[in-house]
């Protein structure tokens, strides 16, 4: 796949959602090592009170607007902003709400990053995007250590888990 040439005032978005796949991956990691749920749940209420709340709000106070309201990408951008906040407010089915959050969560940042800034940056001014630069500066993400569990070592000994992107596999 090409690189995408993202403008220099789109770039702040795209480092942020960094920190949203890896809470995608944080999820799979604890799953992968059994552990608790209710853990995991504590650490995506702290992510999205503190992170990813505020990001929803930039993108769509700020970048959102450039695009008509009727554009597609940005009806389904909102359609899953919508749905990512229920989400992470449910308190129904822990851990089948976590892996839910972790599904909808990659395929709404992979959209956006692939689609809907493409559009934004397609329709917008020079000036528009000068001006955007200035409006949001990227969130200094400052990680929660309280519980590292997708560090923890797996309950179940026989159990391997993922220890690089490449796929290499260690058994702990």
């Amino acid at each position: 796949m090409t690189p995408i040439n993202r403008h220099s005032s789109l770039r702040p978005l795209s480092r942020e959602h960094h920190h949203a796949l890896l809470l995608c991956w944080k999820f799979r990691q604890g799953f992968a090592r059994g552990v608790e749920p209710g853990r995991m749940k504590k650490y995506a209420d702290w992510f999205w009170v503190n992170y990813l709340a505020p990001h929803f709000t930039a993108e769509e106070k700020f970048f959102f607007p450039i695009l008509k309201t009727d554009h597609p990408s940005l009806v389904k951008a909102l359609k899953e902003h919508k749905l990512l906040q229920k989400l992470f407010e449910s308190t129904a089915d822990t851990a089948y709400t976590l892996r839910q959050i972790a599904f909808e969560l990659e395929q709404h940042v992979r959209f956006e990053e692939r689609t809907l800034f493409n559009d934004i940056q397609e329709a917008a001014s020079p000036e528009q995007l000068e001006a955007l630069a200035k409006l949001h500066t990227e969130e200094k993400f400052t990680e929660n250590t309280e519980d590292m569990f997708w560090l923890e070592e797996p309950k179940d000994p026989k159990i391997e888990v993922k220890t690089e992107k490449r796929g290499g596999r260690r058994k702990l």
